[in-house]
Protein backbone atom coordinates (compact mmCIF):
# COMPACT_ATOMS: atom_id res chain seq x y z
CA UNK A 1 0.00 0.00 0.00
CA UNK A 2 0.62 3.26 -0.98
CA UNK A 3 1.96 5.39 1.75
CA UNK A 4 -0.82 8.76 2.71
CA UNK A 5 0.86 11.68 1.59
CA UNK A 6 1.06 13.92 5.01
CA UNK A 7 -0.55 17.83 4.38
CA UNK A 8 2.10 20.15 5.66
CA UNK A 9 1.66 22.72 8.29
CA UNK A 10 1.36 25.55 5.83
CA UNK A 11 -1.18 24.28 3.99
CA UNK A 12 -3.13 23.36 7.13
CA UNK A 13 -2.77 26.78 8.48
CA UNK A 14 -3.83 28.47 5.14
CA UNK A 15 -7.15 26.00 5.17
CA UNK A 16 -7.95 27.00 8.85
CA UNK A 17 -7.48 30.59 8.20
CA UNK A 18 -9.29 30.73 5.11
CA UNK A 19 -13.01 30.90 6.58
CA UNK A 20 -11.98 33.25 8.60
CA UNK A 21 -10.12 35.46 6.29
CA UNK A 22 -13.84 35.19 4.32
CA UNK A 23 -15.26 36.13 6.97
CA UNK A 24 -13.13 39.04 8.17
CA UNK A 25 -13.19 40.14 4.15
CA UNK A 26 -16.97 40.10 4.52
CA UNK A 27 -17.45 41.92 8.00
CA UNK A 28 -14.56 44.75 6.46
CA UNK A 29 -16.62 45.17 3.31
CA UNK A 30 -19.63 45.80 4.89
CA UNK A 31 -18.01 48.24 7.08
CA UNK A 32 -16.41 49.82 4.50
CA UNK A 33 -19.67 49.96 2.46
CA UNK A 34 -21.49 51.18 6.06
CA UNK A 35 -19.27 53.85 6.27
CA UNK A 36 -19.08 54.69 2.41
CA UNK A 37 -23.01 55.17 2.60
CA UNK A 38 -22.76 57.33 5.25
CA UNK A 39 -19.68 59.61 3.98
CA UNK A 40 -21.40 59.77 0.57
CA UNK A 41 -25.28 60.35 2.64
CA UNK A 42 -23.73 63.12 4.57
CA UNK A 43 -21.94 64.57 1.68
CA UNK A 44 -25.10 64.30 -0.28
CA UNK A 45 -27.20 65.92 2.60
CA UNK A 46 -24.48 68.72 2.78
CA UNK A 47 -25.06 68.94 -1.40
CA UNK A 48 -28.97 69.00 -1.46
CA UNK A 49 -29.11 71.41 1.90
CA UNK A 50 -26.58 73.55 0.16
CA UNK A 51 -28.43 73.68 -3.30
CA UNK A 52 -31.80 73.69 -1.58
CA UNK A 53 -30.66 76.75 0.70
CA UNK A 54 -29.63 78.51 -2.22
CA UNK A 55 -33.07 77.53 -3.96
CA UNK A 56 -34.75 79.15 -0.93
CA UNK A 57 -32.40 81.96 -0.93
CA UNK A 58 -33.11 82.72 -4.48
CA UNK A 59 -36.81 82.29 -4.04
CA UNK A 60 -37.42 83.88 -0.83
CA UNK A 61 -35.20 86.81 -2.60
CA UNK A 62 -37.54 87.08 -5.65
CA UNK A 63 -40.66 86.66 -3.66
CA UNK A 64 -39.38 89.28 -0.91
CA UNK A 65 -39.05 92.10 -4.31
CA UNK A 66 -41.83 91.05 -5.53
CA UNK A 67 -43.59 91.68 -2.05
CA UNK A 68 -41.87 95.04 -1.60
CA UNK A 69 -42.85 96.27 -4.99
CA UNK A 70 -46.22 95.55 -4.53
CA UNK A 71 -46.26 97.20 -0.63
CA UNK A 72 -44.50 99.96 -2.42
CA UNK A 73 -46.67 103.14 -1.78
CA UNK A 74 -47.66 104.81 -4.69
CA UNK A 75 -47.92 108.56 -5.32
CA UNK A 76 -51.12 109.80 -4.10
CA UNK A 77 -53.45 111.52 -6.53
CA UNK A 78 -54.43 114.80 -5.45
CA UNK A 79 -58.24 115.41 -5.23
CA UNK A 80 -59.60 117.65 -7.73
CA UNK A 81 -62.21 118.37 -5.35
CA UNK A 82 -60.66 117.88 -1.57
CA UNK A 83 -63.10 115.82 0.34
CA UNK A 84 -62.77 118.36 3.35
CA UNK A 85 -63.74 121.57 1.30
CA UNK A 86 -67.00 119.85 -0.17
CA UNK A 87 -67.94 121.88 -3.61
CA UNK A 88 -68.84 125.28 -2.23
CA UNK A 89 -66.90 126.92 0.88
CA UNK A 90 -68.01 130.03 2.14
CA UNK A 91 -65.47 132.55 2.21
CA UNK A 92 -65.79 135.67 4.33
CA UNK A 93 -64.14 139.26 5.31
CA UNK A 94 -63.92 140.45 8.27
CA UNK A 95 -61.40 142.83 10.30
CA UNK A 96 -59.73 142.55 12.59
CA UNK A 97 -59.64 138.33 11.74
CA UNK A 98 -58.40 137.65 14.81
CA UNK A 99 -60.80 138.88 16.57
CA UNK A 100 -63.42 137.62 14.61
CA UNK A 101 -61.81 133.80 15.01
CA UNK A 102 -61.91 134.22 19.04
CA UNK A 103 -65.77 134.96 18.41
CA UNK A 104 -66.60 132.12 16.33
CA UNK A 105 -64.65 129.59 18.72
CA UNK A 106 -67.08 130.95 21.48
CA UNK A 107 -69.93 131.48 19.84
CA UNK A 108 -69.82 128.31 17.54
CA UNK A 109 -67.46 126.43 18.52
CA UNK A 110 -65.21 126.99 15.47
CA UNK A 111 -61.80 125.51 15.75
CA UNK A 112 -58.60 126.93 13.61
CA UNK A 113 -56.77 124.93 11.33
CA UNK A 114 -55.03 127.50 9.17
CA UNK A 115 -53.90 130.71 9.32
CA UNK A 116 -51.34 132.64 6.81
CA UNK A 117 -50.35 136.57 8.01
CA UNK A 118 -49.82 138.97 5.34
CA UNK A 119 -48.09 142.39 5.55
CA UNK A 120 -49.07 144.70 8.30
CA UNK A 121 -49.93 141.83 10.65
CA UNK A 122 -53.44 141.35 8.67
CA UNK A 123 -54.40 137.75 7.72
CA UNK A 124 -54.66 137.05 4.30
CA UNK A 125 -56.34 134.17 4.84
CA UNK A 126 -57.18 131.75 7.76
CA UNK A 127 -59.79 128.29 7.77
CA UNK A 128 -61.59 127.27 10.28
CA UNK A 129 -63.96 124.04 11.20
CA UNK A 130 -67.36 124.62 12.38
CA UNK A 131 -69.40 121.55 12.97
CA UNK A 132 -68.01 119.15 10.05
CA UNK A 133 -67.66 122.27 7.53
CA UNK A 134 -64.95 124.57 6.48
CA UNK A 135 -65.37 128.33 6.82
CA UNK A 136 -62.49 130.98 5.21
CA UNK A 137 -62.06 134.25 6.32
CA UNK A 138 -59.56 137.15 5.66
CA UNK A 139 -59.41 140.96 7.15
CA UNK A 140 -59.55 143.29 4.39
CA UNK A 141 -56.97 144.26 2.61
CA UNK A 142 -54.86 147.22 1.03
CA UNK A 143 -55.15 147.14 -2.57
CA UNK A 144 -52.79 144.95 -4.59
CA UNK A 145 -52.50 144.07 -8.12
CA UNK A 146 -54.02 141.59 -9.56
CA UNK A 147 -56.56 141.08 -6.33
CA UNK A 148 -59.64 142.79 -6.18
CA UNK A 149 -59.84 146.26 -4.38
CA UNK A 150 -63.47 146.68 -3.14
CA UNK A 151 -64.21 143.54 -0.97
CA UNK A 152 -64.98 145.47 2.36
CA UNK A 153 -66.60 143.71 5.40
CA UNK A 154 -70.42 144.20 5.98
CA UNK A 155 -69.82 147.08 8.51
CA UNK A 156 -67.76 148.85 6.39
CA UNK A 157 -69.45 148.30 3.27
CA UNK A 158 -72.81 149.60 5.39
CA UNK A 159 -74.60 146.58 3.56
CA UNK A 160 -75.12 142.69 4.39
CA UNK A 161 -75.73 141.02 1.09
CA UNK A 162 -75.28 136.96 2.45
CA UNK A 163 -75.89 135.00 5.16
CA UNK A 164 -74.54 131.57 6.53
CA UNK A 165 -76.56 129.17 7.60
CA UNK A 166 -75.72 126.39 10.55
CA UNK A 167 -77.83 123.38 11.47
CA UNK A 168 -77.54 122.64 15.00
CA UNK A 169 -78.90 119.93 17.58
CA UNK A 170 -80.36 122.61 20.07
CA UNK A 171 -81.08 126.07 17.83
CA UNK A 172 -82.46 127.30 21.08
CA UNK A 173 -78.81 126.86 22.98
CA UNK A 174 -76.78 127.82 20.70
CA UNK A 175 -78.67 131.20 20.21
CA UNK A 176 -78.35 132.16 23.74
CA UNK A 177 -74.63 130.66 23.44
CA UNK A 178 -74.14 132.67 20.46
CA UNK A 179 -75.57 136.37 22.23
CA UNK A 180 -73.54 135.51 24.82
CA UNK A 181 -70.48 135.67 23.32
CA UNK A 182 -71.43 138.89 21.36
CA UNK A 183 -73.83 138.22 18.73
CA UNK A 184 -76.77 140.36 18.47
CA UNK A 185 -80.47 138.90 18.10
CA UNK A 186 -81.73 139.73 14.40
CA UNK A 187 -84.60 136.58 14.25
CA UNK A 188 -85.80 135.33 17.77
CA UNK A 189 -86.13 131.64 17.27
CA UNK A 190 -89.28 130.13 16.31
CA UNK A 191 -90.86 127.26 14.53
CA UNK A 192 -91.08 127.66 10.60
CA UNK A 193 -93.36 126.60 7.80
CA UNK A 194 -90.68 124.59 5.96
CA UNK A 195 -90.17 122.09 9.08
CA UNK A 196 -87.13 123.63 10.99
CA UNK A 197 -87.08 125.43 14.35
CA UNK A 198 -85.34 129.05 13.49
CA UNK A 199 -83.46 132.01 14.22
CA UNK A 200 -81.06 134.64 13.12
CA UNK A 201 -77.94 136.58 14.82
CA UNK A 202 -75.66 139.30 13.39
CA UNK A 203 -72.15 139.05 14.36
CA UNK A 204 -70.05 142.05 15.97
CA UNK A 205 -68.25 142.23 12.25
CA UNK A 206 -71.27 142.96 10.50
CA UNK A 207 -72.28 138.77 8.85
CA UNK A 208 -75.82 137.58 9.75
CA UNK A 209 -75.81 133.43 10.83
CA UNK A 210 -78.99 131.91 10.48
CA UNK A 211 -79.54 128.98 13.37
CA UNK A 212 -81.97 125.59 12.89
CA UNK A 213 -82.88 122.58 13.96
CA UNK A 214 -84.89 120.22 11.72
CA UNK A 215 -88.02 119.10 13.05
CA UNK A 216 -90.15 118.04 10.18
CA UNK A 217 -89.44 116.12 6.74
CA UNK A 218 -92.00 117.82 4.68
CA UNK A 219 -92.76 117.51 0.40
CA UNK A 220 -92.74 120.94 -1.64
CA UNK A 221 -96.31 120.97 -1.96
CA UNK A 222 -96.61 121.38 2.01
CA UNK A 223 -93.96 123.85 2.55
CA UNK A 224 -96.15 125.68 -0.51
CA UNK A 225 -99.29 125.45 1.25
CA UNK A 226 -97.97 126.15 5.02
CA UNK A 227 -96.40 129.24 3.62
CA UNK A 228 -99.26 130.51 1.95
CA UNK A 229 -101.25 129.74 5.52
CA UNK A 230 -98.35 131.82 7.16
CA UNK A 231 -97.87 134.69 4.81
CA UNK A 232 -101.59 135.52 4.63
CA UNK A 233 -102.16 135.53 8.42
CA UNK A 234 -99.29 138.08 8.31
CA UNK A 235 -101.42 140.19 6.49
CA UNK A 236 -99.69 139.67 2.56
CA UNK A 237 -99.61 137.06 0.28
CA UNK A 238 -97.26 136.54 -2.88
CA UNK A 239 -99.58 138.74 -4.98
CA UNK A 240 -99.41 141.63 -2.68
CA UNK A 241 -96.60 141.41 -0.63
CA UNK A 242 -95.96 142.63 2.31
CA UNK A 243 -98.13 145.38 4.05
CA UNK A 244 -97.21 148.76 3.75
CA UNK A 245 -95.64 150.41 6.98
Amino acid sequence: MAAKKKKSPAKKAAKKSAPKAKKASKTSAKKGAKKGAKKGAKKGAKTSAKKGAKTSAKKGAKTSAKKGAKKAPKAKKAEAVPAKYGTVTPSIIVSPASAAIAFYEAAFGGKLLASMPGPGGLLMHAEMKIGDSILMLSDEQPPMPGFPQNRKTPKNANATTAGIMLYVKDVDASFKKAVAAGATPVMPVEDMFWGDRYGQVEDPFGHVWAMATHLKDMTVKEMQAAAASAFSGAGFTSETGPPSA
